[in-house]
Parts: structure tokens; sequence; C-alpha cells
């Protein structure tokens, strides 16, 4: 198979060493796409690249390794991609955590934010020149379907007893809230952006002693025949990344091959450009989907 990126769809996907993201970066190597794999560990990052190329034979896997808990890091990844890749045609924002306690990120965010929310958020803020320039392209959040609101009194945790859960959820939705108010902002820009709630299947998020890792222990031999795995999640985000009927869909919350209803706080235009705007002041510098589009 030819290594050339001439006349490919270069995609990249974030959280790709293992599970779901795992899962993505393998269906579309398969596709003989370019992919960029973002991993937070080396080794765990590099070990699922070889993984990939073995089952697909596609020599055009890259990896680049970021921990989205730090914005600094976040930055260095964004260049690297520009560096690397000079089209991006599909961004995928799969990365996603849980903390059994409050942890602050290298920028004194709560961890669970700062991964689930303002990694895409920054991310996605610093790519989207390349995405332009690559249209049509694409833009999927990995978002999660939990009956919640976020608490714009208190996002970092500062006062609240720290819940687990409710911390992933919260910080979850914002990917919808981010997902609202980017496709307000990229009308008629040739760069779409949908969220996709995968679905519950099989994961170790948070790690093995995680919030979904403590729970798949304890219901793995009783379930774990029903319980989809990665790779029947990793369809629905697919579907939303590459369906053809989709090409000019955005700003829509999608679970199996339809959209959903999201909760109502995301709906609400106002609450969607409050969070952006905070989102602009925690990362300490306006977006330039901010800056390019205004408020």
């Amino acid at each position: 198979m030819s290594t050339s990126a001439e006349g490919k769809r270069t995609a990249l996907v974030t959280g790709a060493n293992s599970g779901l993201g795992k899962a993505i970066a393998k269906a579309l190597a398969a596709m003989e796409m370019r992919v960029g794999l973002v991993a937070r560990d080396r080794a765990r990052g590099a070990a699922a690249l070889e993984e990939i190329r073995a089952a697909t034979g596609n020599e055009d896997l890259h990896l680049f390794v970021a921990d989205l808990a730090d914005q600094s890091a976040i930055r260095a990844l964004a260049q690297a991609v520009c560096a690397r890749f000079e089209h991006l045609h599909l961004l995928v924002n799969n990365a996603g955590t849980a903390f059994p306690e409050r942890r602050l990120s290298p920028d004194g965010i709560e961890c669970a934010l700062a991964v689930n929310h303002l990694g895409p958020f920054i991310l996605t803020s610093l790519l989207l020149d390349l995405l332009k320039a690559s249209a049509p392209a694409r833009i999927v959040n990995v978002g999660t379907r939990m009956n919640t609101a976020l608490d714009f009194s208190d996002l970092n945790w500062d006062r609240r007893t720290y819940r687990t859960m409710q911390a992933y959820g919260q910080s979850k939705l914002g990917n919808l809230h981010f997902t609202f108010e980017l496709a307000r902002r990229l009308q008629d820009g040739g760069v779409t952006v949908n969220c996709v709630f995968p679905g519950v299947f099989k994961s170790n998020l948070g790690g093995t002693d995680g919030a979904q890792g403590l729970f798949w222990k304890l219901v793995a031999r009783l379930l774990g025949w029903a319980i989809p795995s990665a790779e029947q999640a990793a369809r629905r985000v697919l579907y939303v990344a590459n369906a053809p009927e989709l090409a000019d869909a955005s700003g829509q919350y999608f679970g199996d091959r339809k959209t959903i209803p999201a909760p109502a706080q995301a709906l609400d235009p106002e609450a969607n450009r409050r969070l952006w705007q905070i989102s602009e002041m925690l990362t300490a510098s306006p977006s330039p989907a901010g800056q390019a589009v205004g408020k």
C-alpha cells in the first residue's frame, strides 16, 4: 500500500491508544485513510499504532503524544499536527476520562473539565484553519448521554463535594454546548461539527481503577456477553464521520445512526455562548474560532 498522502483523506483521533479511540482509528486505517493517533502515553500509543498497522496493512499512521489535561501540551500537539499534515479532513475528539477524586490540571482546572471539555475546545480551535483549508471537513465530538446540567457557578468544583460521575457527566455535557455553538459559528464554512453518543460499551474509563473500570469488573462475569464492544460502539462514530448523507449535517446530536434529544440546557443558545466565553477565559486567550466570527 502506498504511504503517499496524496489523494488520501486525513484523520486525527484523540484517545486512540485504547478502547473506543483505538477502534475508531483502526476502522479509519482500514479505509486507507491517513490517520493520526493522539495518546497520552508514548509506549501505549506506539503499541496501538503497531497493532493497527499489523491488522490493516496501512503504513500511513502517525503518533502524536500529548496530555490533554495540559493546555501547553495541547498547543504543542496542534503545532505538531499542522507541521506533519498538510490537510485534515476529519477530527474525532474522542478522549475522555473520569477521576475518583478532585484533581487539578497543570493550569489549575478540575481535570475532568480540562480533558473532556477544554481539551477538545482548544485543539479544535487551533486546528480549525487547517480543517477549513481542507474542506469539506468534519469534526466529530464523542459525548455521553446523562441527564445533567452544568453548574456555571462552580464549574471547577471549588465549593461542592466532588462526585466522580457527576463531574464526568457535566464535563461531557460541555461537548454538546461546544458542538452547538461551534456549528452556529461555522455556518457555510465547509466544516461541519456534530456530537455522537456511542452508547454503553465495555470501557476502562478513568483506568482500571476508575469509574467504569471498577463497574465493568463487577458486572463482566454476569453480563459481559451482552455489553457491546468498543468496535461495536465505534460504528456510531464512524457513521457520523463518513456517511455521505451527512455531508451537510451540522450541529446535531446522534445516537445509533439517527439524531437523539439533547439535555435541555444544551439547547439553550445563551448557555452555549456562556460556556464558550468561560472556556475562552479558562484557556487564557480567545480562540481562533471566536476571533474569526465574533461573539
